[in-house]
């Protein structure tokens, strides 16, 4: 059995030194200040190399982001082959090897692996390189490859691309010359692909007013350009916020996740009740909209919003087109907004399921359907469609005019919506393609259902890992006695709905409520958020003030 060169490995770790901190590889993968990541991406490096290697040489794709962070902050994700999220088992292996305190233990956790995992490292291994606009990202992707070279891996560098893009080329190269062909493997591939299929879309219909797109000050701003061409006259935008020269503006004061828990307009652009506007996070993979009432108040179109959006056009073209084999269904997290819940289920008569925080747990349940969407509230989120669904799509034949049009409409929203990951471009056109569709204002879209208030507090506890959940992070098993404390107070409150998670990556507690008023829902969140700090003298440091 082949084994690691040693004294090659010797010589490229050295390049990249082990700093004391302790590393753990997440659903966004690794992600921290900049200046603490040079080693672990080198280690990830080997662990992508090792994959391909595995699968037989198939593709891997490595993205350099921290996608909504500070600009001082980065991150490295590994992509599997048809543009999922890297399998959860291997998400251990990156941890060990991040971890591993010396070049002798480095070298027997990867031999641990070829033994256990039955690798083959005469396979040859193939990654592609993706980041965005951080200026870190350059020297993170020189560590990157040095870890390929550990295992002779071939690499190419696709340079500044969107975290959707990277995805996308990664399944187009895997799939390349099969009947599943995705297809051309280049960014002005996924330009050509989307905005075909958005020109069928809406051709046509009359054009809405122009939308006045945030891209964060990050890498949507530079490729929303690059890929305006390609729409031509189809969508009119206007782009705020795209200074990436200035690297300290990344996400500042603007994007997807300051808009969604700000609930607010973006500094760079004074909203009137007449715009239309979006955001797009500093990668690229979120979207949220918004729009400004008559009398002044902001009004969110988050994920949520966009998912019921997408959920009632979907269905109704199924109903077109006549093809009610097809199946819809809507997957959500605790996060989701009540009032959507109930839209979906008794206004939609939609089957809704309930996963854990994270978008692979999203994506795997929504491949349970024929066509399944999903959406997290910070406006993450794709639809996908089953083989058999696109089958039937495909092979289905119009009777009518309109059934023609319908059948057609679902070919091209299939290519127009980026299946392989949340992607605020292909999001982006989804929404228009919808509202182009009906002629709908932000306001009539928002007119489907009313938002619950809704209030989400950190609380600082000394040890995290003693909060356990179940039922989809809804309920506390741990520490005993929470949840029945918790459940008495939400019983006060109209509409009351609150749950308690702990957070992935820092030593807080996240306090989610919703009630019918403002105020009753900043009183629940605070009542349950003093709970939780005061319960066992569980909180850290000094008790918020406004905790009641």
């Amino acid at each position: 059995m082949a084994s690691v060169n040693v004294e090659n490995l010797s010589a490229l770790s050295a390049k990249h030194p082990k700093p004391a901190n302790t590393f753990t590889y997440g659903t966004a993968g690794f992600r921290m200040k900049a200046d603490l990541l040079d080693s672990v991406i080198f280690r990830t490096g080997i662990l992508a190399a090792l994959r391909s290697k595995k699968l037989d040489g198939k593709v891997i794709g490595c993205m350099i982001t921290a996608s909504h962070n500070p600009a001082a902050d980065n991150g490295v994700k590994l992509v599997d082959p048809m543009g999922e999220m890297l399998e959860g088992s291997w998400e251990a292996h990156a941890t060990a090897l991040s971890n591993a305190q010396s070049d002798e233990q480095l070298v027997d956790y990867i031999h641990s692996m070829v033994s256990s995992l039955k690798i083959d490292l005469t396979k040859p291994a193939n990654v592609i390189i993706g980041r965005d606009t951080r200026p870190s990202g350059v020297a993170l992707v020189n560590a990157f490859v040095d870890g390929l070279k550990v295992l002779d891996a071939k690499s190419t560098d696709y340079g500044i691309l969107t975290t959707p893009q990277l995805h996308y080329i990664t399944r187009c190269l895997n799939t390349a010359g099969t009947p599943e062909a995705y297809g051309e493997p280049s960014a002005e591939g996924y330009y050509k692909k989307l905005a075909a299929a958005f020109k069928t879309l809406v051709d046509g219909k009359t054009k809405l007013s122009p939308l006045i797109l945030d891209c964060a000050n990050g890498v949507g701003a530079p490729k929303f350009q690059e890929f305006l061409p390609y729409l031509g006259d189809s969508l009119s935008v206007k782009i705020v916020n795209d200074d990436i020269d200035n690297a300290s503006k990344l996400n500042l004061n603007s994007g997807a996740d300051y808009v969604k828990t700000g609930q607010r307009a973006p500094v760079g652009h004074k909203m009137t009740p007449q715009d239309r506007c979006a955001s797009f996070d500093g990668d690229a993979d979120r979207i949220v909209y918004y729009y400004q009432d008559e009398d002044g108040t902001f009004k969110l179109l988050d994920g949520d919003k966009i998912a019921g959006l997408a959920a009632m056009f979907i269905i109704d073209l199924v109903k077109a087109a006549g093809i009610d084999s097809i199946k819809v269904g809507v997957v959500q997290t605790a996060y989701a907004n009540g009032a959507s819940t109930q839209y979906l289920r008794n206004t939609l008569n939609v089957p809704v399921s309930c996963v854990p925080t994270g978008v692979k747990h999203l994506h795997h349940e929504a491949l349970k359907y024929d066509v399944g969407v999903y959406f997290e509230a910070n406006g993450h989120g794709t639809v996908v469609f089953s083989p058999s669904a696109l089958k039937t799509i495909y092979s289905a034949e119009g009777s009518s005019p309109a059934q023609a049009v319908a059948i057609r409409s679902l070919r091209a929203l299939s290519e127009v919506i980026n299946q392989t990951v949340g992607d605020a471009f292909s999001d982006l056109l989804l929404v228009e393609t919808i509202l182009t569709q009906k002629q709908w204002t932000p306001k009539v879209w928002d007119q489907a259902y009313t938002d619950l208030p809704n209030r989400l507090v950190k609380v600082v506890v000394q040890d995290r890992s003693i909060f356990k959940t179940v039922d989809a992070e809804r309920k506390l098993v741990e520490p005993a006695g929470l949840q029945d404390a918790i459940d008495a107070i939400v019983l006060k409150f109209r509409d009351g709905r609150s749950f308690v998670r702990p957070s992935g990556t820092e030593d807080v507690v996240r306090v989610y409520a919703e009630a019918a008023t403002r105020s009753e829902t900043d009183e629940l969140a605070h009542r349950i958020g003093g709970l939780v700090f005061d319960f066992n003298s569980q909180g850290s440091g000094p008790r918020p003030r406004e905790f009641i």
